[in-house]
């Protein structure tokens, strides 16, 4: 079975949450990750803490938005927050059976329920966490590929294709630590491609080297550049499929960080629906390059897409306080723009990538 549930279940308790005696840990996924969620419960275990599974089934989110009524969109669950201030870190695993699953339903109702549990997320993520994905047959449907073909993507996007996977994760810090050392004085940022020319100002900004203790698989350096200061067009070039809807072709104009136009060649009622979410879901709150390179290609799943060595994301709406953003918003949606065919990204009008290689980090 690739990639091996048991080598990967430790890869996240130990290396991601670096689980410790006596922690409870929240493992979420579906039935079609049983191989892993199992293996993770032993690895816990082992580690004298205690794993609280949550399994979600097929067609339970879209049953839920469909039957919801005013209360539960407007509302949290008590039992939610005093969930998460028990927990001490969380595991959530994508393993769908329709990736669509939430396709056809109102926008509207989604963006209604993500604010109403804002609170719970900005709690969740002041505990150790990490998102991940276990290859289902949908998923590899959806990337195009053949089960097995799609299951060795995984394998080796996380490194467990290596014999030393561990490893693998300590080089990439390395190389981050390095782009990270070339970015940290630069002031402005700017993206160059076909449709796309966008300026931002980073500077006294911090960039975090993510490099697979949250997500997982990883390889991005991110900050959060200055919430006023993104001027120009970008287009994304790589789909996005949030909350399970099809969002493609996306394109944003912004004066003084705040979008002013948005199009989409598809699921454009999402974007308009998700721009609108509160205030802050029109301005960036995150800048991410990625860096990995086991990631060749777009899959349909943001947590790998935006990973692609050559690949530049943009978030609307909430920052991470540790890059100083200051943006607030229910929204966090990562957005990618391929920089692999004649694209540049400019620090202080210095080439830093050019067609997806990256240049003077020496």
């Amino acid at each position: 079975m690739r990639p091996d549930p048991a080598a990967f279940a430790d890869l996240i308790a130990g290396y991601c949450l670096a689980v410790k005696p006596e922690q409870t840990v929240l493992i979420r996924s579906t039935p079609l990750a049983a191989p892993l969620l199992l293996e993770l419960q032993r690895a816990v275990l082992e580690r004298d803490a205690w794993p609280v599974l949550r399994i979600t089934l097929p067609g339970e989110q879209r049953g839920w938005y469909e039957h919801a009524r005013d209360l539960h969109l407007d509302e949290a669950p008590r039992i939610a927050l005093a969930e998460v201030k028990r927990i001490d870190a969380t595991v959530g695993i994508q393993a769908p059976e329709d990736p669509l699953e939430l396709a056809g339903v109102d926008p509207a109702r989604i963006h209604r329920a993500a604010r109403a549990r804002k609170g719970i997320r900005e709690r969740m993520l002041d505990k150790r966490w990490c998102s991940t994905l276990w290859p289902t047959p949908a998923l590899a449907a959806q990337a195009g590929m053949a089960e097995d073909a799609f299951a060795g993507f995984v394998e080796r996007a996380l490194f467990l294709d290596r014999p030393d996977p561990l490893g693998g994760w300590n080089g990439l810090r390395r190389f981050q630590d390095a782009l990270i050392e070339r970015l940290r004085d630069a002031e402005t940022i700017r993206l160059e491609a076909e449709g796309t020319d966008l300026e931002l100002r980073v500077k006294g900004r911090t960039w975090v080297n993510s490099d697979g203790k949250r997500n997982m698989p990883s390889g991005e350096v991110f900050t959060g550049p200055h919430e006023r200061s993104a001027t120009g067009t970008v287009r994304f070039t790589i789909p996005s499929s949030p909350a399970g809807v099809e969002v493609r072709g996306v394109e944003l104009t912004f004066k003084d960080g705040e979008v002013v136009d948005a199009r989409a060649e598809a699921g454009e009622e999402y974007l308009r629906r998700a721009i609108a979410t509160d205030e802050g879901a029109r301005f960036l709150g995150e800048l991410g390059i990625g860096t990995n390179s086991g990631i060749d290609r777009p899959i349909g799943t943001i947590l790998f897409d935006e990973k692609i060595g050559g690949t530049v994301h943009l978030a609307l709406g909430r920052s991470y306080p540790e890059t100083g953003g200051k943006n607030v918003s229910a929204l966090h949606w990562d957005l990618i723009c391929d920089l692999r065919r004649g694209g540049r990204l400019l620090a202080d009008g210095e080439v830093v990538q050019e067609d997806g290689r990256f240049v003077a980090l020496g």
